[in-house]
């Protein structure tokens, strides 16, 4: 392992990760035998978290208000989508083969407000987003999200 790759893993998130892990008497196993819906899996419910708590350290406010904003800014296919739209350019070549296998996975359904396009790229991002969370390299993931917002925000990328 590289000393890149030593200083991206986040104690926190290893704490966290392995807490679980041990308390429910699961080891980790082999991330290449993984399949990239697997990592969407993990990596929804991982963005999601992200995107609430960003939504939630900006103040308290209703739930619902949170809840709309969560889903209309970060949380939709289609916001995945132009989300990880913007991230492409920054990609290494590893993070870029994880994002092309989620978003040549074959789901069994799609969003019902969103095209199968927008659908595929939001899986594609959960699915990196997942594999880099497993890989203990979540602030990368970070990074890349923030590099895509900032993008968007520029309007470097079309809406």
């Amino acid at each position: 392992m590289s000393s890149r790759e030593q200083n991206t893993k986040g104690p926190a998130q290893r704490d966290f990760k392995e807490a679980v892990l041990s308390a429910f008497g699961e080891r980790e196993k082999d991330l290449r035998s993984y399949s990239p819906l697997s990592f969407a899996f993990l990596g929804d419910a991982v963005y999601s978290l992200i995107a609430r708590t960003v939504v939630f350290s900006e103040g308290n406010r209703q739930a619902a208000k949170m809840h709309q904003k969560t889903s209309s800014l970060y949380v939709s296919a289609k916001a995945q989508a132009k989300i990880g739209d913007a991230m492409l350019p920054y990609l290494s070549e590893e993070e870029a083969d994880i994002y092309r296998r989620g978003l040549h996975a074959s789901p069994e359904h799609h969003a019902k407000n969103a095209t199968m396009e927008e659908y595929m790229k939001a899986t594609a991002l959960e699915t990196l987003c997942g594999y880099l969370y497993m890989k203990e390299a979540l602030p990368r993931f970070l990074e890349l999200m923030q590099l895509g917002l900032r993008d968007l925000e520029k309007g470097s990328i079309s809406s």
